[in-house]
C-alpha cells in the first residue's frame, strides 16, 4: 500500500473537540494514522466507499477469483476485525445518514483503522453494504497500553499441581489437552508501547488474540465522533445504529461452525467449540473454558464457568433430594395419616362439611385418601433434614465457588484487575446527554455531570415506574387468587355431582383441579408481565443515564431481579404462608372482598398444592426459556438466510454469512444469569416442599449448558469481548437469597407441613402406646353443629340428616363452654412451631457462618502463585529497566550520573527480592 500523505496525530477526544468545540475528558491517548488516506484536496468530494476503501486498483481482487468465505481484507494479509453494514435505502433521510457514516469513517481513518468496503452489488441482497475494519499494528499497541491488556514476557516455570489420584476415574469426561488449554502459560505484565521489546512478539499479526483485536476496535467505534446535530456533538456506533445510520455491527467468527476453514493460518476456535462442547452428545463432557475464554472474551467465560460449576454442586444437592423423596415413598403406605384417611371405618366415617356455600354438599374424607398418599411424598420427617441439608449446601455452593472464582483470576491474568476501565468510564450516552461540567477533583479534568434536581426527577419517575409494576403483578395475584375462590365452589359442586368424574375424584381433588388450573394461569401471567417489563425496565434505566456501563448493568440488574422475584415466588408465598391460614370456621367463615370465601387446605396439607405450585412454574419457565433460546433464534435464521444457502461458498462472504445470525446483544448475557438467579430461588426459597426440585435444575442446567453454547456458536454473531473477574453483582443477589432461604424453608416446614402438629400429638396428645400416631386424624379435626349454619351459608341439600360435620382446626366443640374457640392444644402447637422456627434458624445460620469461616475464599496454593508470579515479573521488569539505563549509560549520559540511576535500581531489585 503506498502511502500518499501523513496525517496529523489526533485521537478521538480531539476529534470530537474539533466537531464542537467544547472541553471534554482529555485525550485518551496519541494514535498515529497510519492509513493510505487520500490527498486532502479531494478527499472532502468522496463518498462513502471510496474514502473508506484504502486498497489501490492493483490490489483489488475480482470476486469471480477469490472465495469471500474469508476473515482477511483484499489482499489476504489484513485481518478484518470489525464489519459495519448499512442499506442503500433512497428516502429523504438517506443523505442524512450517508453525510453521518462519512464523517464517522474518516474519523475511524484519522484514529488510525483502516477500512475496506463491499458494494451492494457484490452482498446476496444486492442491497447491502458492509464496510471491513482493521486494527494495524500501531492502533493495537496504543490503545492496549490505554485498556491495560496484559501480554506475555515470560513462559510460566511454576511446575503444575500435583496430580489428584482420581484423574483416572474422571478420564472419559476430559476433553484433549490442546482443547482444555489451546496457549501456554506466560508470566505476563500490562503492555506498555515503550518497552515492546520486552514482550515475546514472534508475529505481530498473531500477537493480539482476535478476542482482544475486536474489544480495541470496538473500544474505538463507541467513541468516536461522527458531527454535531442540533448544538451536541454526536459520537459513538451505538448511536448510529439507533438511528439506522448502520445497521449492524459486529466481529467476524473465524471460520464455519461445521466445517474448518481453508485457510491454514486460521485456528479454527469456532468449529473446535462447535465439535468439543456445543453438541448434547457431549453433555457429560467438561467445558473448554480456556479456549472458551480465548474465543469470547473473560465475561463470557466467566458465566460458564459458573454455570458448569453450579450444576456440578447441584448433583449433590439433587441426589440427597432424590434420597429423601425415594423415602417418602417407600413409607407411602407406613404414613398413619394416610392410613387411617383411607380406612373405611374412619375416613368413610368422617364427614367434612361443605368447600363452598350452600351449593355444595357434606363430603366423607377418605374421598381424598390419594391426594394424602402423595402429600407424603414431600411432607415427612425427610423434608426436615432436607431443608436443614440445603441451608448448609447452599453456603458450600458459595463459598467454594469463590475459591474456583480466585483460581479462574490468576489463571486468567485477572488479578490485578478491578474493573475493566472500558466498564468504568463514562458511558458515551453520558457524555452526549450531560451539557454540564465540573473539574473531576482526581484527574483534575473537566468532565460532564448530571445535576442532583435532574438526578432526584429520573430517580423518582424511575421509582414509581418499578412501584406501579411490581402493584400490577399484586393485584395480578390477587386476580388469581379471586380465581381460586371462584371456580373451587365450581370444581367442588361439579365432582360431586357428575357421575363421569367419580372414577377420579380420588386423585383429582376439588383443591387440586384449582391448584393446577390457577398455577397454569398464573405462569401465563407471569411470561406477559415479563416479557412487558423487560422493555420498560431497559427504557426507565436509560432514562436515569448511567454514568458508567458497570453502573447501568447494575442497576438494570435490580430492577429486573426486583420484579422477577415479585413476579415468580408471589404465588408460591401466596399458597405456603397464606392459604388455609386464614379460614376461620363453619358459620363463620372469612371472605375476600365480603364475597368470595377463603380457600382452605387439604386435610393431608397444604405441602402439596405448594409442591404442585412450584413444579409448574419451575418446570414451565424452564421449558419455555429453552424454547425462547434455541428454538426461536434457528428459526429467525433459517428465514433470514433461506436463500443465500443456494448461493456457492465463493459468493457468500464470511461476513454476510455473519450478518445473517442473530445479535447477541449488551444484556444477552444478563438474561442468561437472570434465567439461572431465578432457578436458584426455586430450588432453595421452597425447597422443603419440594425435594425433587435440584433434580430438575440438574437436568435443565445440562441441557442449558448446550443449548447456550450451541446458540452462541451457530446462532449468532460472534459477541463483542469483554473482561471480568466475577459474576458481578449476582454474587450479592445469590448471597441475599441463601440467607432468605433458610428463613422460608423454616416457615414453610412450620406452618406449610404437617410436621409439627404431627410431632406436639406424637409427644404431648397420644392416646395409644403402643402406636402413638393412630389418632392423629380424629384428633386434627374439629366437630361442628349443622344447625349453627347461618341462614344462606348452609348446604341445601342434606339428604341423611347430618347433625355435625368436621373441619380442620383445633377448637371447642359444640356444648362446650368454650364452645368453637381455639384449644389448648392449638396454642401448643403454635409454640412449637415459633419455637422450631428460632431453633432451626439459629442451628442453620450458625454451621453457615461456621462453614464460610472455615473456608478461605483464596486457596493457599492459588496464594503462594500469584505472589510469585508477581515476584518473577517485577524481577524481569527490573532487569529490563537496569538494561535499558546501561545501554544509556554506553551512549549519552556521564559515568558518574548513570552510575547512580544504575544503582538506584539495582537497589530496587535487591528490595523488591527482600520483601
Amino acid at each position: 500500500m503506498n502511502r500518499l500523505g501523513q496525517k496529523d496525530h489526533e485521537t478521538l477526544i480531539e476529534m470530537a473537540l474539533a466537531a464542537d468545540g467544547e472541553d471534554s475528558n482529555g485525550p485518551l491517548c496519541e494514535t498515529i494514522s497510519n492509513t493510505e488516506s487520500e490527498l486532502r484536496s479531494n478527499s472532502e468530494g468522496l463518498s462513502s466507499t471510496e474514502t473508506s476503501l484504502l486498497i489501490p486498483d492493483h490490489q483489488v481482487i475480482s470476486k469471480r477469483h477469490q472465495s469471500k468465505d474469508s476473515v482477511f481484507f483484499r489482499d489476504g494479509v489484513r485481518r478484518i476485525d470489525f464489519v459495519l453494514s448499512y442499506l442503500d435505502d433512497p428516502n429523504k433521510e438517506e443523505e442524512k445518514k450517508a453525510e453521518r457514516r462519512r464523517e464517522f469513517e474518516k474519523n475511524l481513518q484519522k484514529a488510525g483503522l483502516e477500512l475496506e468496503t463491499e458494494d451492494k452489488k457484490e452482498s446476496e441482497d444486492g442491497k447491502t453494504y458492509f464496510v471491513k475494519i482493521h486494527a494495524p499494528w500501531e492502533v493495537l499497541i496504543t490503545y492496549a497500553e490505554v485498556l491495560n491488556i496484559k501480554a506475555p514476557i515470560k513462559e510460566n516455570d511454576i511446575p503444575p499441581t500435583v496430580e489428584n489420584p482420581l484423574d483416572c476415574i474422571l478420564e472419559p469426561f476430559r476433553l484433549p489437552e490442546k482443547v482444555m488449554h489451546p496457549e501456554p502459560d506466560y508470566f505476563t505484565a500490562p503492555f506498555s508501547k515503550s518497552r515492546q521489546e520486552l514482550y515475546l512478539i514472534d508475529n505481530e499479526s498473531t500477537f493480539f488474540s482476535p478476542s482482544r483485536r475486536n474489544r480495541i476496535v470496538y473500544y474505538i467505534l463507541t467513541r468516536c465522533p461522527y458531527g454535531t446535530e442540533e448544538g451536541k456533538k454526536k459520537f459513538g456506533i451505538k448511536r448510529l445504529l439507533s438511528n439506522g445510520t448502520y445497521t449492524a455491527a459486529y466481529p467476524l467468527h473465524d471460520c464455519q461452525y461445521w466445517k474448518k476453514s481453508n485457510d491454514p493460518n486460521c485456528d479454527n476456535e469456532r468449529y473446535t467449540l462447535y465439535m468439543e462442547w456445543a453438541r448434547f452428545l457431549r453433555f457429560y463432557k467438561e467445558q473448554p473454558l480456556d479456549l472458551i475464554r480465548k474465543y469470547y472474551g473473560e465475561k463470557i467465560g466467566i458465566y460458564f464457568a459458573w454455570l458448569g460449576f453450579y450444576t456440578e454442586m447441584l448433583f449433590f444437592a439433587a441426589v440427597v433430594g432424590l434420597i429423601c423423596f425415594l423415602y417418602g415413598l417407600f413409607t407411602m403406605d407406613e404414613n398413619m395419616s394416610s392410613t387411617e384417611i383411607c380406612a373405611p371405618a374412619i375416613g368413610g366415617e368422617i364427614i367434612m362439611c361443605p368447600l363452598c356455600d350452600e351449593k355444595c354438599e357434606y363430603w366423607k374424607l377418605n374421598t381424598t385418601c390419594e391426594s394424602s398418599k402423595y402429600s407424603h411424598l414431600f411432607d415427612n420427617v425427610a423434608t426436615l433434614f432436607f431443608a436443614i441439608f440445603m441451608g448448609i449446601w447452599v453456603t458450600l455452593f458459595l463459598e467454594f465457588w469463590k475459591r474456583r472464582q480466585a483460581r479462574l483470576k490468576y489463571e486468567w491474568d485477572l488479578v490485578d484487575f478491578e474493573e475493566e476501565q472500558q466498564q468504568l468510564q463514562l458511558r458515551p450516552e453520558y457524555e452526549a446527554k450531560c451539557t454540564h461540567k465540573k473539574k473531576n477533583p482526581v484527574t483534575q479534568e473537566m468532565e460532564p455531570y448530571l445535576p442532583l434536581t435532574s438526578q432526584a426527577v429520573r430517580f423518582c419517575i424511575s421509582g414509581t415506574t418499578v412501584l406501579f409494576w411490581i402493584s400490577l403483578i399484586i393485584a395480578s395475584m390477587i386476580a388469581v387468587i379471586v380465581y381460586r375462590l371462584a371456580v373451587y365452589a365450581a370444581f367442588a359442586s361439579i365432582m360431586e355431582n357428575t357421575q363421569t368424574l367419580q372414577p377420579i375424584s380420588g386423585l383429582l381433588t376439588p383443591q387440586l383441579a384449582t391448584s393446577v388450573t390457577a398455577s397454569c394461569l398464573n405462569f401465563v401471567i407471569i411470561m406477559i408481565l415479563n416479557f412487558l417489563y423487560e422493555k420498560i425496565a431497559v427504557w426507565i434505566t436509560d432514562m436515569e443515564i448511567p454514568r458508567t456501563h458497570l453502573e447501568y448493568e447494575n442497576r438494570l440488574t435490580m430492577k429486573m431481579f426486583l420484579f422477577q422475584f415479585v413476579n415468580y415466588y408471589s404465588s408460591c408465598f401466596y399458597v405456603a404462608f397464606f392459604k388455609g391460614k386464614f379460614v376461620g370456621y363453619p358459620g363463620t367463615y372469612t371472605y375476600m372482598f365480603s364475597r368470595w370465601r377463603n380457600e382452605e387446605c387439604d386435610p393431608a396439607g397444604c405441602l402439596i398444592e405448594l409442591t404442585t405450585q412450584l413444579t409448574i412454574v419451575m418446570a414451565g419457565k424452564q421449558i419455555w426459556g429453552n424454547i425462547q433460546e434455541a428454538i426461536v433464534p434457528w428459526i429467525w435464521n433459517w428465514w433470514g438466510r433461506r436463500k443465500a444457502r443456494c448461493n456457492p461458498e465463493n459468493l457468500y462472504s464470511r461476513w454476510e454469512q455473519d450478518h445473517d445470525l442473530q445479535s447477541f446483544g449488551a444484556l444477552g448475557l444478563f438474561y442468561e444469569y437472570l434465567e439461572m438467579v431465578i432457578q436458584f430461588g426455586f430450588i432453595t426459597l421452597f425447597v422443603a416442599s419440594f425435594p425433587l426440585a435440584p433434580l430438575l435444575a440438574l437436568m435443565n442446567n445440562i441441557l442449558e449448558i448446550r443449548v447456550d453454547s450451541w446458540k452462541l456458536t451457530t446462532q449468532f454473531r460472534r459477541p463483542v469481548a469483554a473482561k471480568a473477574h466475577s459474576i458481578g453483582v449476582w454474587q450479592e443477589i445469590l448471597n441475599g437469597m441463601a440467607i432468605l432461604s433458610v428463613v422460608t424453608n423454616a416457615f414453610i416446614v412450620a406452618f406449610t407441613s404437617d410436621m409439627i402438629p404431627r410431632l406436639v400429638y406424637y409427644y404431648a396428645y397420644f392416646t395409644n402406646e403402643d402406636s402413638p400416631m393412630s389418632g392423629y386424624i380424629n384428633n386434627s379435626l374439629s366437630v361442628f353443629q349443622v344447625s349453627d349454619f347461618l341462614e344462606g351459608k348452609r348446604p341445601e341439600n342434606n339428604p341423611e340428616n347430618f347433625l355435625t360435620c368436621r373441619y380442620r382446626d383445633y377448637r371447642y366443640p359444640p356444648g362446650h363452654e368454650k364452645k368453637y374457640l381455639h384449644t389448648m392444644q392449638f396454642w401448643h402447637i403454635l409454640a412449637a412451631k415459633m419455637a422450631f422456627i428460632i431453633i432451626m434458624e439459629h442451628i442453620v445460620f450458625i454451621v453457615k457462618f461456621f462453614v464460610a469461616w472455615m473456608i478461605p475464599d483464596v486457596p493457599a496454593e492459588v496464594k503462594a502463585r500469584i505472589k510469585r508470579e508477581k515476584f518473577l515479573t517485577q524481577k524481569i521488569l527490573h532487569e529490563y529497566e537496569l538494561d535499558k539505563l546501561k545501554q544509556k549509560l554506553c551512549e549519552c549520559k556521564t559515568y558518574e550520573n548513570m552510575e547512580k540511576e544504575v544503582i538506584a535500581t539495582e537497589g530496587k531489585v535487591e528490595l523488591s527480592q527482600a520483601m
